[in-house]
């Protein structure tokens, strides 16, 4: 197994598939402590659905580069849902299912409508569930995860504290000053670029569990805010890594292979947090 593993290191795409991967679950699992505590988890799904019908939309036009579309209309969605939650009429969890639900539907039918593939069945599953695509990176495709990464990475160390303020006291925040509505907009805009670099990962019903799972992981062990969201990074890497080798050397698909490590290891932390008595 260790030489089949060196053999496929020769490859560039295979190495191009790991350091995406990393990036991916490390940006994922920095906000995933974040949206837990909030309460928020779900705006993963109902921005994954969004990003669905936007794929749709870039491949009903043709579009070359699918995320010049993707990305501004997944951030514009992430920014309504916010405002959204905030209405009294509309509630955080009916405005997430009004467009997720909303999203997802309007993309299927375009992509039935204007489909110009042979296999719309296939190119479905692939988008909803992951692809081999992962593997199929190029360099430029890289390069623009790299560095998305590097400033949702950058931009959460800068505003650490705030994050920790707003995350688990708004009001008491808004009481010393702290721009609320100014950080719950950033943060819901990071988390829109990560679902969208995510959906060659894992596809877009499965991101939620890359922003979830190792999150609640590591809430069975620990309990300070920044003990959770170091363990919560370094599993999350872990896993990535872990499922896309499985995947490489078992031929499995490669969000479905990550998100099933992802679930042991939520079981595992379970299992260790019973018996180290935390409650």
């Amino acid at each position: 197994m260790l030489d089949k593993l060196i053999y496929y290191f020769q490859y560039p795409f295979v190495r191009y598939a790991l350091i995406v991967g990393v990036l991916i679950a490390l940006c994922s699992s920095l906000l995933g402590v974040t949206l837990v505590l909030k309460r928020f988890s779900f705006i993963g799904d109902g921005l994954s659905h969004v990003a669905f019908g936007a794929m749709a939309v870039a491949s009903v036009l043709n579009l070359t580069d699918q995320m010049v579309l993707v990305l501004p209309v997944t951030m514009v969605s992430a920014i309504l849902l916010l405002r959204a939650g905030q209405n009294t009429r509309i509630k955080g969890d009916a405005a997430i299912a009004m467009i997720s639900v909303g999203a997802l539907a309007i993309g299927y039918l375009l992509m039935n409508i204007f489909s110009t593939s042979s296999n719309l069945s296939g190119d479905v599953c692939s988008t909803l569930f992951g692809s081999t695509s992962i593997l199929t990176l190029r360099q430029s495709e890289v390069w623009v995860c790299v560095v998305l990464s590097c400033i949702v990475m950058v931009v959460f160390v800068l505003f650490y504290n705030k994050i920790f303020a707003v995350t688990f006291d708004e009001s008491f925040a808004q009481a010393v000053g702290t721009k609320v509505n100014f950080y719950n907009l950033l943060l819901a805009v990071i988390i829109a670029v990560i679902i969208v670099l995510a959906m060659n990962l894992v596809g877009s019903l499965l991101i939620s569990a890359l922003v979830i799972f190792p999150a609640l992981s590591a809430m069975r062990l620990f309990r300070s805010f920044l003990s959770v969201t170091i363990c919560s990074a370094v599993l999350s890497v872990i896993c990535a890594v872990t499922g896309i080798l499985i995947s490489i050397l078992a031929g499995t698909p490669v969000g479905s292979t990550i998100v099933a490590i992802d679930i042991l290891a939520f079981f595992l932390f379970t299992l260790m947090g019973k018996l180290a008595g935390v409650e």
